[in-house]
């Protein structure tokens, strides 16, 4: 079957059906911090649903630390605005007199410390996604759930669709950016807090050098006043100490209930329409810690590496995130801050499959700020590339309490799932070899 044979009665009810389980799940279970009973208690009721019409469903734990990801940002601020402070009334205490050429220097040395360990934390863990803190935090059982339909013959593909179905910690700056009439008051926070930062590591640098090198008047400056620039910068850190609120956790319906449904839904709308393949797998995987640093798809591309790569069976990953602002549906080809790089192939599969579906004014596009799970398995060596419909200035509800049912857009779920069909039909007609 193609595209263009397959029944719209279905796709429509489908929409249907993942609005109103949407809301069902909110209301019954809440927000679902990473790894919690609640995001358990969603797969759970997941797994009931798939169990009619799956082949194989199941559980896979893991340990993660859900607030390492994002505290760096409370310890990094505490942690400079203290050094910075502390040290200057040191210096007016005498404590770092006749302690190097200076009575900045020592202090010019400590805080330009804090400084660099700050930036390669957030770099580690707000860039990369390394789970550089996690050794310091209590870790906790995560699951990942899968359900598969297996073919009537032998598997030779597999395609996955998969969606995150726990939600995050609310970013206050995003927040307050609608009720300050500030749409990127995020990335203005973020990039005060960071550039002042990466400014006072040059000047602590400089301010070093000019106690043993003569720069003249210049570095006359730098060794007795340019110390006072890091004040500016522990003010800095203010918005990054207050950044994330722990104690409230968005609803997460379009992020990323609106990916879960899809991956849901692509094996659901196969059996309503009596599909059956004859040689391809069709898995739906919903991973728990996404907004944990993509704690569970790490995971899951580590334990199923060899089978996804090394087993002959063609397999890519279509990962799902976020169905919700039309205008930025696209296919998002490099991800992680722009630094992973999806499969050429499978990601020209998925554009083509959205203008075979009638969506031709799609675009390969870059995850500039943050990253999806698509990252992690690319990074894993496993082909996969990412379908997402989302403001990135950031959108009003991104990461915050306004991402409930009530800001479905129930059009956009629709575009998505009719991209995740083609893709599935198509990969089933051509694979990748084409």
């Amino acid at each position: 079957m193609k595209f263009n044979e397959f029944p719209k009665a279905v796709i429509k009810e489908n929409v249907d059906y993942t609005v109103k389980e949407i809301t069902n799940v909110i209301k019954r279970y809440g927000p679902r911090e990473s790894g919690n009973e609640n995001c358990y208690a969603t797969q759970k009721h997941i797994k009931k649903e798939m169990d009619t019409f799956c082949d194989e469903t199941g559980f896979e734990s893991y340990k993660m630390a859900p607030k390492a990801f994002l505290h760096f940002t409370k310890t990094v601020a505490i942690s400079i605005m203290a050094a910075v402070f502390i040290c200057l009334l040191l210096v007016y205490l005498n404590v770092f007199s006749r302690i190097g050429g200076n009575d900045f220097f020592l202090a010019h040395c400590i805080v330009g410390g804090f400084v660099c360990c700050g930036l390669l934390i957030t770099m580690f863990e707000f860039l990369f996604y390394k789970q550089f803190c996690d050794v310091f935090y209590k870790k906790i059982e995560g699951r990942n759930f899968y359900a598969k339909r297996a073919p009537k013959g032998e598997v030779k593909r597999r395609i996955v669709i998969s969606g995150h179905c726990d939600s995050a910690y609310e970013w206050r700056t995003n927040y307050y950016s609608k009720h300050l009439h500030i749409k990127s008051l995020t990335g203005i926070a973020l990039g005060c807090t960071i550039g002042t930062a990466f400014i006072s590591f040059i000047i602590a640098i400089i301010a070093i050098i000019a106690n043993f090198v003569d720069m003249g008047a210049f570095g006359d400056f730098m060794i007795n006043y340019s110390y006072y620039f890091h004040c500016v910068t522990a003010l800095a850190m203010i918005p990054l100490l207050f950044f994330v609120d722990f104690k409230t956790i968005s609803p997460g319906a379009n992020d990323n209930l609106t990916g879960t449904y899809a991956a849901v839904c692509a094996i659901r709308m196969l059996d309503m329409a009596g599909v059956e393949f004859e040689n391809t797998e069709v898995v739906a995987m919903i991973t728990d810690g996404e907004e944990a640093g993509l704690r569970g798809c790490k995971q899951w591309a580590k334990d199923h590496k060899d089978e996804y790569v090394n087993s002959g069976v063609e397999t890519a990953v279509l990962c799902v995130d976020t169905l919700t602002d039309l205008d930025y549906l696209n296919v998002y080809s490099r991800d992680m801050t722009g630094t992973v790089k999806h499969d050429k192939a499978f990601s020209q599969l998925v554009m083509d499959a959205a203008k075979e579906s009638g969506h031709d004014d799609l675009k390969f596009a870059n995850v500039f700020f943050g990253s999806s799970d698509a990252a992690a398995l690319t990074q894993g060596g496993i082909t996969a590339t990412c379908l997402a419909a989302m403001d990135p200035t950031p959108a009003d509800y991104y990461h915050n309490r306004r991402d409930n049912y009530d800001r479905l857009v129930p059009e956009a779920i629709q575009a998505g799932f009719e991209i995740v069909l083609s893709t599935i039909f198509k990969f089933d007609e051509e694979g990748l070899s084409k």
